[in-house]
This record gives C-alpha cells, sequence and structure tokens, in this order.
C-alpha cells in the first residue's frame, strides 16, 4: 500500500469475527475494498472481538458504512478511523500463525518450515491474499472430515473443490487419492492466482489438478467432468442453500459431499436443503461453533 494508509477500528462479537474470517467476497461492489483483520485483544473476555479495516488512501463515508455494516452488534458505536503506517495489511495479519495439525495433516507458513513433524502430510500454505490457511475453524474441520474419509476407507477418482480459497482443501484431498483429478473454482479470481502460487509451492500433480474462477459451479469444465464422487463446498450458509440443487446435479450417485463454513445453529437449513436433492446425512464434525457436514447422494433404485 501506499504511505497513506488508513484503518478504521469497531468492536465486534466472536461470531461475527468467525463470519468474516469465512465470507468470500464481504464487499462485492468495491473495486478496491479494504483489507480486514480481525483479533481477539483480551483472551479474558473471549466475546470480544475487534474488527480492523485496512484501505489504502482516507476512507470514505461510503466505505466506513460498508464497514460497519459488517458487524451489527456496533450500529451504534463509532468507529476509529486513524492513519496507519503503510504495510501489506492481509500477509501482516496472518505472519505469525501457528502451524496447525488436523488428522494427518500439517500447515505451515516459512516461519515454521524447520519443526515439520515426520508422520504429517505437510502443505506449505504462506499467508497471503486469499482466505483458507487451514487456521479457521471450517477449514481445519475440513481437514478433520477428509482425514475420517481416508481412514473409513473412501475411494475417490473425481475431485471438485467449490470456493478453493487457497487450494489447500483441493490439494489434500489430492494427496489422500493421488490418482484422482481435482477441479477448484473460486469466484474471487486472486483465490486462483494463489492456488497455482500454492500448487507450485507443494508436491502437487498439476497435470491432475484443474482451475477456474467460477461463480459457484457454474462453469463449462463442471459440465464437462461432472459427475464427481467427491465435493468439497467450504463457503457460507446461505450459498450453500441458495447452490444446493446445482451442486448435488454435479455429483455421481453414492457421491460423497463436504458441506462447510456454517454455524451449528444453521446445520439443519443447509442439510434440509441437500436433503430435497436427494441426499442424507451421513457424518458430522463440530468443530467450535461451526459445523463440517458430510452427505452422500442416494443411488436410484431400478
Amino acid at each position: 500500500m501506499s504511505a497513506e494508509s488508513w484503518k478504521i477500528v469497531l468492536p465486534c462479537t466472536r461470531l461475527e469475527a468467525e463470519a468474516l474470517a469465512s465470507a468470500t467476497d464481504p464487499f462485492p461492489t468495491m473495486d478496491e475494498p479494504p483489507v480486514l483483520n480481525t483479533l481477539e485483544p483480551d483472551e479474558t473476555r473471549p466475546e470480544e472481538w475487534l474488527l480492523e479495516a485496512y484501505s489504502e488512501g482516507q476512507p470514505t463515508a461510503e466505505t466506513i458504512a460498508a464497514v460497519q455494516a459488517l458487524v451489527p452488534s456496533a450500529a451504534r458505536i463509532k468507529p476509529v478511523v486513524e492513519k496507519v503506517e503503510a504495510q501489506d495489511w492481509v500477509t501482516l495479519s496472518q505472519a505469525g500463525l501457528e502451524p496447525i495439525r488436523a488428522g494427518r495433516f500439517y500447515v505451515h507458513t516459512s516461519a515454521h518450515a524447520d519443526d515439520i513433524p515426520e508422520d504429517a502430510t505437510v502443505f506449505h500454505i504462506e499467508a497471503g491474499r486469499a482466505f483458507g490457511t487451514g487456521h479457521h475453524y471450517t477449514t481445519t474441520g475440513c481437514l478433520m472430515m477428509l482425514d475420517r474419509l481416508k481412514r473409513q476407507g473412501a475411494r475417490h477418482a473425481m475431485i471438485a473443490d467449490v470456493g478453493t480459497g487457497t487450494g489447500l482443501l483441493a490439494f489434500a484431498a489430492m494427496s489422500l487419492w493421488p490418482r484422482a483429478h481435482a477441479l477448484a473454482t473460486d469466484i474471487d479470481p486472486v483465490s486462483i492466482e494463489v492456488t497455482e502460487e500454492n500448487a507450485d509451492a507443494n508436491p502437487i500433480d498439476r497435470s491432475r489438478l484443474a482451475l477456474a474462477v467460477a461463480e459457484g459451479v457454474d462453469h463449462d469444465l463442471y459440465r464437462q467432468l461432472a459427475p464427481f464422487d467427491l465435493v468439497i463446498a467450504n463457503i457460507l450458509a446461505q450459498p450453500l442453500i441458495e447452490l444446493a440443487p446445482s451442486i448435488a446435479a454435479t455429483l455421481d450417485a453414492g457421491g460423497t459431499l463436504i458441506l462447510a463454513g456454517l454455524l451449528n445453529t444453521q446445520a439443519d437449513a443447509v442439510a434440509g436443503a441437500y436433503r430435497r436433492e436427494g441426499m442424507r446425512l451421513a457424518d458430522t464434525i463440530r468443530n467450535g461453533d461451526w459445523s463440517i457436514l458430510m452427505m452422500r447422494k442416494r443411488r436410484r433404485v431400478r
């Protein structure tokens, strides 16, 4: 960013902070949206978080209002708006992230490249421009569900990762089923750029990985490669509900679907939307306030 970097600060709840961590595009109408960071300033008050929004140049009233709209709990609170030293705030906000261990998976940044467990499947996902480093409950929960599937003896040959973020979940699935082909897509072009960079930084067979910018599953590659026997969709509850018919249609009979980005209180509504598309709930992982659902598409009875 330039020397004219500004910060908007508002209090928020823990649930609001976690929802923002899963949001793929909180400012869909902005050409140059603020960079968001959430933090827990006092561990003795786990429900009281802060939202920081960094912008290049002094934020307009419209930008401030858009940031404030993200945290309804602060609707009547005047935000703090101040000039700050210019930095790459997305990378800075994630630079201190500790490695995570989820089942057999170990995800780290370059800051922790010297202490890697020998028994782990390892991914180097640098802090950067896209969501999905493994540090949010939803991403970690998806890794746990993939690990569980493999331990149960599941086999998959055609995989789709809808809303891939950094590519991590697609990479994890490909490591479990190395002969499988995978399609990873995201509505955000930056995410696809980041996924390409991360694929180069990890032992990923690029000949088995296709990438595309797509809204949901609306892309020719989905139509060409379907049906899939494993689909991962780590998005948000409402988009998952809206996409239920199209996502379910990409699955083969008997195929497996992992759904994430939904709070525990939203799990029944999301599962219900997919049951109406001929799917059944096969497993659930609850990770903090977030649910990861594993569903299976019913086989047609002849």
